[in-house]
């Protein structure tokens, strides 16, 4: 028997209602903050998450689905959203437009690593992409967005922050930090050893506890920002502060992606384990120039959300529908046809088999409609349909036509 691969995983009733409520309640929130739903391919060229994402990433060291196609292009199955969406952004003149552009999507993203509880190869994520606002008040807004969003999903968390810094402050720091590495190198992991020279602030989120251990002492970012990134980072935890968020400061947030600056910030939960990351974002104000656009801030986020399935809380289901079943097989045409009009306006399930009463109200029950419409004999004869509320348990006989 042939079954889904390894990492990859089916979306089946009950769960698919708790996915698509999650979408439609951040899609939802997101349209209310001014952002619009935009789709980007699946596939892309690997050489664009390997200039965004960074080469000295986990994702594009070790987790791509990379492979060359048909035509001999090196091509890819996008690993995470931004890079695609700002790849669109410039391909379609965005930004040379100027002004502000808001964005959010959905859809699954490809990584080939080992499959665990809410972590697969193939994955889905909804995220949103802000351009051309500079202004650390955008930061906050997103923030916001997502609070709004897990308070809607009823779901708890803390929000960690730090700063990333910006070309101004970063060069300093940064030969601050390899001295350090240098200093203590031969205590770390193999991964470590190779982003001293290639992106030394990821080993300060590197996971491995003997690591940690050796980077106590390593100087922090948040020491050595300059005035510009020092403002609006104390600004951010201000306003975190005086609309009652919960936050804390973390500085050796650097996300797992090298584009960002500035703002760094993850939404954190314990309910599924160790304190995980359920959603993450923040500035990258150079990418769009990297990537060959005109230099345009934007800041953005994305949350996963396989990941935070679990611990949505969903609304209680209400009946709704109907349910059309027939014990004259005559009446079926007329049903049918009954049947089309109302899912102008309503979801509708029609039964064709003859069934008795008792088994068409128990199937109407387990679909959960509200009503259960039934033509016997004698509603057949009469031209007339039997129907009763399942949730008041009221019943009565109407014309097919009055219905």
């Amino acid at each position: 028997m042939i079954q889904a691969l390894r990492g990859m995983k089916d979306i089946l009733p009950p769960e698919n209602e708790r996915f698509v409520h999650i979408v439609e309640t951040a899609s939802r929130i997101a349209g209310r903050y001014g952002y619009e739903y935009v789709e980007t391919p699946l596939l892309e060229e690997t050489a664009l998450f390997k200039r965004s994402v960074g080469e000295s990433s986990d994702i594009v060291g070790k987790e791509m689905y990379q492979f060359i196609d048909k035509g001999g292009h090196d091509v890819c199955l996008r690993p995470e959203g931004t890079a695609g969406v700002v790849r669109m952004f410039i391909q379609h003149k965005l930004d040379k437009k100027g002004g502000k552009h808001r964005f959010f999507y959905h859809g699954p993203m490809f990584r080939y690593e080992r499959p665990q509880k809410g972590r697969l190869r193939e994955f889905h994520q909804f995220g949103c992409e802000s351009f051309g606002e500079e202004s650390v008040y955008e930061d906050f807004t997103i923030i916001m967005m997502i609070k709004d969003i897990f308070d809607a999903l009823g779901i708890g968390y803390k929000i960690l922050v730090n700063s990333l810094g910006c070309p101004e402050c970063m060069p300093g720091y940064r030969e601050r930090l390899v001295a350090h590495l240098h200093d203590i190198q031969d205590g770390l992991c193999d991964d470590c050893q190779r982003r001293i020279e290639t992106n030394p602030i990821r080993v300060l989120d590197c996971k491995v506890e003997s690591c940690q251990a050796l980077l106590q002492n390593a100087p922090m970012l948040s020491h050595h920002l300059c005035d510009s990134c020092e403002s609006d980072f104390s600004t951010l935890v201000r306003l975190l502060e005086s609309h009652g968020l919960p936050y804390e400061l973390d500085p050796k947030l650097v996300r797992g992606l090298d584009y960002y600056t500035r703002t760094a910030f993850e939404f954190v939960s314990d309910a599924i384990g160790a304190q995980s990351a359920i959603a993450g974002g923040g500035r990258y104000n150079r990418l769009v120039e990297f990537l060959g656009g005109k230099p345009t801030p934007a800041v953005g986020f994305a949350l996963g959300i396989e990941r935070i399935m679990e611990l949505v809380q969903m609304p209680p289901k209400e009946r709704e529908g109907l349910y059309l079943g027939v014990m004259e097989p005559d009446a079926l045409p007329a049903l049918l046809e009954l049947a089309h009009r109302k899912r102008q306006s309503e979801k509708v399930y029609v039964e064709y088999a003859k069934k008795s009463l008792k088994a068409h109200l128990k199937a109407a029950d387990r679909l959960g409609v509200r009503y259960c419409g039934i033509v016997g004999d004698e509603e057949w004869r009469h031209r007339a349909i039997w129907v009763k509320d399942l949730e008041t348990k009221e019943e009565r006989r109407v014309g097919l036509d009055a219905l």
